[in-house]
């Protein structure tokens, strides 16, 4: 089976995704069981709700053997190599925010396809692409990433706008769209972590 280019760049994602939630479980000295399904649940969570939502059952990962493997594979190399896992943070954050930016288009297509309103299907996006690190940060009991300051659901919801926005009012190809409208959630992700970008606080 081969893979396309946006194909590998969903599955990494899906991969450090995964790692993301092993080494969570890791921390918190979760058991092997319990390190397998932190690494499932915050691979799969924000695809999860999304095909609920819209109805689409079996959901995506049932019948998804590559991305179930690569989520296994993902939870053992985070067991085994953790401290070095740990030191390649960095890299693990460049995957983050590529599999932020494919499962929020993904989400959007398939919103798209099941005939529902352009707000919702923005929103689907950002389900898709945001919330099993929400699920993930929710059952370690850590302070969720996407309802604190920093720039994660913002950057989804930046390049999600674009993606309908120039496929409504543009003649620009599908495919090129996708691909800027990546480039800008994953750019602006980076660039927040880079430069320590946060939203305000709301003070009471």
């Amino acid at each position: 089976m081969s893979l396309t280019y946006i194909q590998g760049l969903e599955l990494s994602g899906t991969f450090a995704f995964a790692v993301s939630g092993a080494t969570a479980a890791i921390n918190k000295s979760y058991d092997v069981i319990g390190l397998l399904a932190l690494a499932f649940i915050t691979a799969i969570g924000g695809g999860t709700i999304r095909d609920l939502l819209i109805g689409a059952t079996p959901v995506a990962w049932m019948t998804d053997e590559l991305s179930n493997t690569a989520i296994i594979l993902a939870a053992v190399i985070a067991a085994v190599f953790f401290s070095y896992v740990k030191i390649l943070q960095r890299w693990l954050n460049i995957f983050d925010a590529i599999g932020l930016g494919m499962f929020t288009i993904t989400g959007i297509n398939k919103g798209i396809a099941a005939g529902l309103p352009i707000p919702v299907c923005v929103a689907l996006g950002v389900i898709t692409g945001a919330f099993g690190g929400l699920l993930r940060d929710v059952i370690t009991g850590e302070q969720p990433v996407l309802f604190t300051r920093e720039i994660y659901a913002v950057a989804s919801l930046a390049g999600g706008s674009l993606f309908v926005l120039a496929g409504i009012f543009t003649h620009i190809p599908g495919g090129v769209i996708q691909s800027i409208s990546v480039t800008v959630i994953v750019g602006i992700r980076l660039l927040s972590l880079r430069y320590n970008w946060q939203l305000p606080r709301i003070r009471q």
